[in-house]
């Protein structure tokens, strides 16, 4: 099995021909993975500590608390007050979660047909969200009442939506057959 890493190698051979690139530093590479994920209401510190150790095992890196930038009354919400947690990989580390991602997590998503190219913005990134944390095999079962979900962003150094896709293709992501 080859791993994303060494897929992330050979981009610039498998996508010269379609971008027309002269360089190998034109192909788009894998800068970073973002993992971040809502912990609600910052009075319940256990519901803060149980995702950040939980997230902590999935990535191997500890996660930050993330504050509230501003107050809103309806959401009983100050600024300041701890609302999420947030995780990025870089380096060895993004390069085995995105292995673990896509051979481990992925197939193991309920009624998974694959992931929408939609989730692609206009600077080439590409986010999606998982609904429940426990497709990863670190997690344990016996706490299935504590399920929580998450947003994956894979920051990548493409110019356009379009390279983006090609790449991400590339490296494993799977994508939505066109017309399913």
């Amino acid at each position: 099995m080859e791993l994303a890493k060494e897929k992330q190698l050979k981009a610039f051979d498998s996508l010269k021909e379609d971008f027309g690139y002269t360089n190998i530093f034109q192909a788009p590479r894998l800068e970073k993975i973002v993992i971040s994920s809502g912990t609600g209401s910052s009075k319940d510190k256990t519901r803060n500590d149980l995702i950040m150790d939980r997230l902590a095992k999935i990535t191997g890196q500890k996660p930050a608390l993330r504050a509230a930038k501003k107050s809103i009354a309806s959401f009983k919400l100050r600024e300041g007050d701890k609302i999420g947690v947030i995780v990025t990989l870089r380096g060895d580390r993004m390069y085995a979660f995105l292995d673990k991602l896509v051979n481990v997590a992925i197939p193991r998503m309920r009624d998974f047909k694959g992931l929408d190219v939609k989730g692609i913005d206009t600077m080439g990134n590409y986010s999606f969200g998982i609904k429940e944390h426990i497709v990863f095999p670190e997690t344990s079962d016996e706490d299935l009442r504590d399920v929580f979900g998450m947003t994956v962003t894979f920051v990548t150094t493409a110019k356009n939506p379009s390279e983006a896709e090609a790449f991400l293709r590339l490296i494993g992501i799977p994508f939505k057959k066109e017309g399913a």
